[in-house]
């Protein structure tokens, strides 16, 4: 028995999926993504066999050209658990804890947050106010970021939220400050971080950091609803502001090796993984909580691990039933796609039925 295999009877992983139901399953799914409408790109698997990936709608409506598995999205904060994880590297390799507070690693840090640990900001629970909450932040998307540590001026002096560690809301102000940790610890800037120790090591050759100006084939282009209901270019976006928070893209095809990845200790121990998968004692929503990067709760009875995100021009979630090696990944580029998320659980849950 080799070192996955193992892996796997440990976590009870077991079953294998027959060509005839994989066939069912995936003309099942595949009708219940064009009764959704879905845009974008999808991915299903279960016991590290694809069922389905394929693509949905157009990439680039102006030039007809069609979505694929190959196709890059923009993934908002499925990010998270991306810094998250670099984050829980960093603490593998003794240069932080996620205990410390974050004045120990954030310059000029105010005496507000000096009660703030990382593990805070890792679980939504530091009361530092999230810059994305302003009534006028998303009419100055367009505006120039500056440097992460210019940035963080923009909130760094306003009064917490509330104590830190007394309630949950989701805070892209904290992972925007996990993304300046992992920058100050490490010495390398927060993609060049990413790319290094998780993307190279992992093969991820079609995820990185969306900046506007890079040439990047098989981009999908963004598109929003305006108020009359009518399809348009999403609005602009300096990716310099989701930072930490929601700057990447990748492709359902560089994600499922993310997910197979999860499943061994290439990029981080079995015990940051089970860390990262524990949920903290704060309800993110009607029954789901938030560990580090990642939302759990049960799906079909399973109990799952998944995000979303949303950002100017794109919807996204993944979700992973862990025990069952199941897996549910849709990108979208198209930002009005409310039931990207419930699509994504639903699909999961059709994956799990099948035997």
């Amino acid at each position: 028995m080799n070192a996955r295999n193992a892996l796997f009877v440990l976590l009870g992983i077991t079953g294998t999926l027959t060509a005839q139901v994989t066939a069912t399953v995936a003309a099942r799914a595949d009708a219940r993504i064009k009764s959704a409408g879905i845009q974008g790109s999808v991915l299903l698997a279960k016991g590290g066999k694809v069922i389905l990936a394929r693509g949905y709608g157009l990439a680039n409506i102006e030039l007809g050209v069609a979505n694929k598995p190959e196709t890059k999205f923009r993934l908002g904060s499925i990010t998270k658990q991306f810094t998250a994880a670099a984050i829980l590297q960093l603490q593998e390799q003794g240069k932080l804890r996620v205990g410390d507070p974050i004045s120990k690693y954030i310059p000029d840090s105010p005496p507000a947050w000096s009660d703030v640990t990382v593990r805070h900001l890792l679980t939504h629970t530091s009361g530092i106010h999230s810059y994305t909450d302003d009534a006028g932040y998303w009419a100055g998307v367009r505006e120039p970021s500056g440097s992460p540590l210019e940035f963080i001026k923009r909130f760094r002096n306003l009064p917490l939220d509330f104590k830190p560690g007394t309630k949950f809301h989701y805070d892209n102000s904290g992972y925007f400050l996990l993304g300046v940790i992992i920058e100050q610890v490490s010495g390398l800037k927060y993609e060049d971080y990413l790319r290094k120790y998780i993307f190279e090591p992992l093969q991820m050759n079609d995820t990185g950091y969306d900046w506007p100006s890079t040439i990047l084939m098989d981009r999908a282009s963004g598109y929003s609803k305006d108020d009359a209901g009518k399809v348009v270019n999403a609005e602009f976006l300096d990716m310099g502001q989701p930072y930490a928070a929601g700057s990447l893209y990748s492709t359902v095809l560089d994600l499922y090796k993310w997910d197979r990845a999860l499943y061994t200790t290439r990029v981080l121990s079995a015990e940051s993984i089970a860390a990262a998968f524990t949920p903290n004692e704060y309800e993110w929503g009607p029954g789901i909580r938030y560990g580090y990067g990642w939302g759990i709760a049960q799906v079909h009875g399973h109990k799952a691990v998944g995000h979303g995100g949303g950002i100017n021009g794109f919807s996204t979630v993944i979700w992973r039933a862990i025990e069952e090696d199941a897996v549910s990944i849709v990108l979208s580029n198209r930002d009005d796609a409310g039931n990207v998320g419930k699509t994504g659980k639903a699909l999961l849950e059709l994956v799990l039925e099948s035997q």
